[in-house]
Formats: C-alpha cells, sequence, structure tokens
C-alpha cells in the first residue's frame, strides 16, 4: 500500500524573510522531500498549503487509507529531514496500522512528533 507524505509548502521558520528568501522554509523541504521520494515506490508526495501548524513549523503528515496518520514538525529544510521522513513514510506503508516501533524510526524524525490521529471507522 502507498503512503502519501503531505508537505506544508507555507511554513515559514523563524526569521523567515520575504526580502530575502524566494522560497518558504515549507517549498524547500517539500523540494528535499520530493528528492528523497524519488524511486521509493511505496511513498508518494504531495504539497499543501498551510497544514495550521504554524508554532511547529515545517510540518508534514505521514497518511494511508486505514492507517494512523502522523503529523510531524519542526524540521529544518534539508536533505537529512527529508531523508528521515522519506524513511520513516517507507516503514508506515509497510506496516498493517501504520504503526512503526520506536526501534525503526530514523534519527532524524524522532523529537518531531505533533500528533497521532486515529483511522476512521468505517461502521456507523
Amino acid at each position: 500500500m502507498t503512503t502519501t507524505i503531505t508537505i506544508c509548502d507555507t511554513c515559514k521558520l523563524q526569521g523567515w524573510d520575504a526580502e530575502t528568501q524566494s522560497q518558504t522554509d515549507g517549498e524547500r523541504l517539500a523540494s528535499q522531500i520530493e528528492k528523497a521520494a524519488e524511486g521509493v515506490g511505496s511513498v508518494q508526495t504531495r504539497r499543501h498549503s498551510c497544514l495550521m501548524g504554524c508554532s511547529h513549523g515545517c510540518n508534514v503528515a505521514i497518511q494511508s487509507d486505514g492507517k494512523l496518520t502522523y503529523v510531524m514538525g519542526n524540521f529544518e529544510p534539508s536533505s537529512d529531514a527529508a531523508e528521515g521522513i522519506v524513511k520513516y513514510a517507507s516503514k508506515h506503508a509497510e506496516s498493517e496500522i501504520g504503526q512503526v516501533p520506536f526501534r525503526e524510526w530514523p534519527q532524524a524524525i524522532k523529537g518531531h512528533f505533533v500528533s497521532r490521529i486515529p483511522t476512521l471507522s468505517s461502521s456507523k
């Protein structure tokens, strides 16, 4: 099953300056994640304007149908962060319910979790 990384492309870290920076920090992180995800068949990416986690910028959501969703933030827009996010998303894709054992978490994502959102039940 495929896991999607939704990346907030409007995130701006403290100190971001529109006069000196042509891209938001979220756009920079999105580019890094997209590059890291190239060729990873179980992971796809998409950009979204504002995940409403401004105090946690840069934000991403790790999502898949029928699985737990994880929101992470406080990333620097770096290749290390991007590679860790993609590795975690790949493990999420392999997991039956989306839960990845702590021992398998890439170091780059530890301490970046904001929330875990349960799946919606299809029964009423």
